[in-house]
């Protein structure tokens, strides 16, 4: 056999797994969405939905980095195909953690439900999808980052996850004056707290996969680095 036909296959691996990581993406994008039209909606199926889904991105992660060992102990890879499959192992890992988010928010959806808790309509959940619009948004890009190797787009998604935590915060001061006027509602409120944590790690999450899109690009491993020192590396 041919190195070059050896070095076809080794890429054709490398692209069938790429694949099916932006497969598992878009079903933890999807996940967070619903997770979040359930608590909007307080709508039970959609929260159903989400945990389902939840058992198929563990099975997908395991998958993957079974084939992921594979492919390193056979194919021994160097260099910037060793780095890709290094920050494959660790994407999916972050996405298997967005997918436990958006579980996290269907399982809260079905407390609410099930216990029959009245929802007042001054509780922010207005603000609430809008957090999460950020954080998809930025789970979104990363992910397109990822498929395009795109180490500007993936520099964009870390300058704005300040903008979700700000999100956070200013969500986090409504929650604590709207449980100071009325008490009765604070097991409701600390229920969307732990939703608004949630949303927020899926930004964080979609930073952590940015950060691996440019260790793949630049071979520099930018994490706890601040947004500066991220700069000069990209530039």
């Amino acid at each position: 056999m041919t190195d070059k036909h050896l070095s076809s296959q080794f890429d054709s691996e490398l692209s069938a797994i790429s694949t099916r990581v932006l497969e598992m993406g878009g079903l933890v994008e999807s996940q967070v969405v619903r997770a979040v039209e359930a608590l909007t909606q307080l709508n039970a199926d959609y929260a159903d939905e989400v945990t389902v889904a939840e058992e198929r991105v563990n099975r997908m992660e395991v998958e993957i980095d079974r084939d992921l060992s594979s492919i390193i102990a056979r194919r021994q890879p160097t260099a910037r195909d060793l780095r890709l499959l290094i920050a494959v192992s660790k994407t999916i890992g972050n996405l298997e953690r967005v997918g436990d988010e958006a579980a996290r928010i269907a399982r809260t959806v079905q407390k609410i439900v099930s216990t029959g808790m009245l929802v007042p309509s001054r509780l922010p959940l207005a603000d609430l999808a809008f957090e999460a619009s950020l954080a998809t948004a930025s789970l979104r890009r990363s992910l397109d980052a990822f498929a395009r190797l795109d180490a500007q787009l993936a520099l964009q998604v870390i300058r704005e996850d300040n903008a979700i935590d700000q999100e956070f915060d200013g969500l986090m001061r409504k929650l604590i004056t709207f449980m100071m006027e009325d008490p009765r509602t604070i097991s409701l409120s600390i229920d969307i707290v732990f939703v608004a944590k949630a949303i927020e790690r899926v930004g964080d999450h979609a930073k952590n996969l940015a950060e691996q899109v440019i260790y793949i690009v630049k071979g520099t491993d930018v994490r706890h680095n601040p947004l500066g020192k991220v700069e000069s590396v990209v530039s």
